[in-house]
């Protein structure tokens, strides 16, 4: 199957997603689709399969213009999209999350025993193990990816859309995703890779197409191009090295965890971390690094251990109790946890700091405001007001408003968790300078992430977790991708 997309035009309102963008997918390729956040890849990609309408331009398949009023329509096609923002009913199992919509019956009878045989045959390619019955809901961001991704697998579409496929998972998941995508491409399917992370477009694609602010920059055979190249015409100038040069400057203690314990989750959790220190989280998908952090915060119990700040021990059972003892919290499923997706942009931001500009139970919105306004400039947030809905943002752009809330109650302790996931290079870079300034300030930064070289880049420490264990720790210094893999894996 060959798609010709020719001169879309695309508004929403009086902002302008598309101008004249020009796209081609050739059979059995792989096709990465770059652009800053906001530069419009998303919207082309819904615009092809029938989940928005465009203003003007042409849609070829295989040479005969078409145009689907529906993903399902685009769906029996056979174009299928894995959108970046997950769609799982989290209250239903694995199997029903896979079928739904698609339950294979006779008389109305569902036919369970076929459905666990032709998802355990996907979930196989994957290298995958999850029990059909769990509830999705229970299941990490990386494994509700996975679920996706099978759920798409399955439609036996002629071409795939992945948007950020691999955002949440590890390297092992990323190394069997791989080598699914290398199979479907001997089958003649074709593979849109939109994607931040450069090594991998350089690693599985043939082909880039880079975008920014609504047009098309380029498209050049991988092997044409290079990172500097490809990163100059997405942010449109030369970028600085990837990672900011860093000289932390340590101080005392402020924050330990003591014998952390929920069997089987993880068990004997110890580590503590110095005022302006970036402590980095390694491990695999399902090593309990989350879940340590979740427990921290209160939003999940544990039996027994203790968590000291500045040297004295504290009780957390909630996240209201964190927040208060000076632990600020970034979850990795922004969608759900980090924000409120009908609210404004102002109102998601200035949520957790409304006691600062309501002393006397009043908003001062004149302060309120200064504030917002300040986080939008600082952070780069691509809006035409604070008054936009945080939902109607690009993925990296929503990223960027749940740092920015966190940011105003001052922490003295800030949990990263995926702080850069879905978000491209120029602004990776941001978020990057953004760390650096608040730990020259004092704070404590742990930053639990599944990009090694984004732990690597950034960490003064590194801490790898197995297994719901501390399995090893490395300072920057003699930290490497290989060690850090060993130690993730349980070697020594």
């Amino acid at each position: 199957m060959q798609i010709e997309m020719r001169d879309i035009y695309k508004a929403f309102g009086m902002n302008k997603v598309l101008e004249g963008v020009n796209f081609t997918l050739l059979s059995g390729e792989v096709h990465a689709l770059m652009g800053e956040n906001g530069a419009g890849k998303s919207t082309m990609m819904n615009i092809l399969t029938g989940l928005h309408k465009k203003d003007g331009g042409s849609i070829l398949i295989d040479g005969k213009e078409v145009m689907f009023h529906s993903p399902k329509e685009a769906e029996r096609a056979g174009i299928a999209f894995i959108h970046q923002e997950l769609n799982i009913w989290p209250d239903m199992t694995v199997l029903e999350n896979l079928f739904i919509g698609r339950e294979m019956t006779t008389l109305g009878v569902l036919k369970t025993k076929e459905m666990k045989a032709l998802a355990n045959k996907v979930l196989n390619q994957l290298d995958i193990s999850l029990p059909f019955d769990r509830i999705a809901g229970s299941c990490s961001v990386g494994e509700q990816q996975m679920i996706e991704i099978a759920k798409t697998l399955m439609l036996e579409a002629k071409v795939i859309i992945m948007d950020e496929p691999t955002s949440a998972l590890t390297e092992r998941e990323i190394r069997s995703l791989f080598k699914v995508i290398h199979s479907l491409k001997k089958t003649g399917v074709s593979v849109v890779y939109i994607s931040h992370r450069m090594e991998e477009i350089f690693e599985i694609c043939d082909r880039i197409t880079v975008m920014r602010d609504g047009k098309t920059i380029d498209t050049k055979a991988i092997e044409e191009t290079s990172f500097d190249e490809v990163v100059k015409k997405m942010v449109g100038r030369d970028l600085e090295d990837r990672f900011p040069s860093r000289t932390a400057v340590l101080g005392d203690i402020v924050f330990e965890v003591k014998n952390l314990t929920r069997k089987p989750t993880f068990d004997s959790v110890n580590f503590s971390i110095r005022s302006g220190e970036i402590l980095g989280i390694s491990g695999l998908m399902g090593s309990g690094r989350t879940e340590i952090m979740r427990a921290i915060f209160g939003i999940d119990s544990f039996e027994h251990g203790e968590i000291v700040i500045n040297g004295k021990k504290e009780t957390i059972r909630n996240p209201s109790d964190a927040v208060k003892k000076g632990i600020g919290f970034i979850t990795e499923n922004r969608k759900d946890e980090g924000l409120l997706l009908d609210f404004s942009i102002r109102e998601n931001i200035a949520l957790p700091n409304l006691e600062s500009f309501a002393p006397q139970g009043i908003v001062k919105r004149e302060d309120e405001l200064k504030f917002v306004n300040l986080m939008i400039e600082r952070l780069k947030i691509k809006t035409t007001s604070s008054e936009d809905a945080a939902g109607d943002l690009s993925g990296g752009n929503q990223q960027k408003i749940v740092i920015a809330k966190w940011i105003g109650t001052a922490p003295k302790v800030l949990i990263l968790d995926e702080p850069t996931r879905g978000i491209d290079v120029g602004a990776k870079r941001e978020i990057y300078q953004l760390m650096n300034e608040l730990t020259e300030r004092g704070m404590a930064i742990i930053m639990v992430s599944s990009e090694l070289p984004e732990i690597l880049g950034m960490s003064d420490r590194i801490l790898v977790v197995h297994e719901g264990k501390i399995a090893g720790e490395l300072n920057r210094a003699e930290a490497t991708q290989e060690k850090i893999m060993v130690l993730a894996t349980g070697g020594n």
